[in-house]
């Protein structure tokens, strides 16, 4: 039987962020993956606070020399890789001058969140999804971690809804207790919709009084995370009304065990259906 692949996908990773929720519990599984048997590729963006020379980051010619469209505009992909320190494998870096040369990772140094987060989110998103397709590497399990994760679900179910790859993928979406989306102004859906989606894709990122990251996450994926012990009542109520598998919040000593069995469940419910 061929090992079972997990991609990994997140905002933020210990050691090359700063400390946060979603660096610590993403740093949690690599390994713990690793050694239950599993396939791991790590994907998250390359922000300018990450030391290259420290961290041996190099780019991956092969990789690099896509184009992703961002409302309109093209936007060179570049694709680097480091050995994540303390497990043997690789973490790949999407970087973007226009995106994540900045030193901060969301936020002026004044504390305002940067006007152009729903433009880097898109970049992101669709520039993950192309990069598995270059790798060619079919995943079972998509675990997505933080709010600039929050349109792979999405994009996975919708515009990349005929991608072979990603046929049998289950997507998970670990739900944490931050996110930047009250600061997104009304071009969000625009910006958001790829590949000539269908009109309405969207809605469920909508709240009716602006855009909910969470809740259209929550609401195309097919299982979920508590990945914060405290989360907005609003968020609570769509974990509790769903009918899909959701895991509850773990403390971090107990979290990657948690979700290699939590892996388990779903694939088996693959397998079954």
């Amino acid at each position: 039987m061929s090992k079972k692949k997990v991609l990994l996908v997140t905002q933020e990773l210990d050691p090359y962020t700063a400390f946060s929720e979603v660096s610590v519990m993403a740093r949690q599984l690599p390994q713990y993956i690793l050694e239950k048997g599993m396939e791991i590729r790590v994907l998250m963006p390359r922000y300018g606070s990450i030391n290259e020379r420290r961290h041996r980051l190099h780019e991956v010619v092969r990789l690099s020399g896509m184009n992703i469209i961002v409302d309109d505009d093209d936007f060179p992909l570049i694709i680097k890789v480091a050995s994540l320190p303390g497990a043997r494998l690789q973490v790949y870096f999407l970087d973007n001058d226009d995106f994540f040369k900045r030193k901060q990772v969301f936020e002026e140094e004044d504390g305002t969140p940067f006007d152009d987060n729903a433009d880097r989110m898109v970049f992101f998103c669709k520039g993950v999804l192309e990069t598995v397709k270059k790798f060619g590497w079919a995943p079972d399990i998509i675990h997505c971690h933080g709010w600039m994760t929050s349109l792979i679900p999405l994009y996975v179910k919708s515009a990349y809804s005929r991608e072979p790859l990603f046929q049998d993928s289950k997507v998970i979406y670990s739900v944490y207790n931050e996110t930047y989306d009250a600061s997104f102004n009304d071009s969000f859906t625009t910006k958001a919709s790829i590949n000539n989606m269908e009109s309405g894709q969207l809605d469920a990122y909508m709240n009716g009084t602006g855009v909910s990251l969470h809740g259209g996450a929550i609401h195309f994926a097919d299982a979920l995370i508590y990945g914060s012990e405290q989360l907005s009542p609003s968020i609570l109520d769509k974990l509790v009304m769903t009918d899909k598998p959701v895991m509850p919040f773990h403390e971090v000593a107990q979290y990657a065990e948690a979700c290699i069995d939590f892996y388990h469940t779903l694939l088996e419910e693959k397998v079954e259906s």
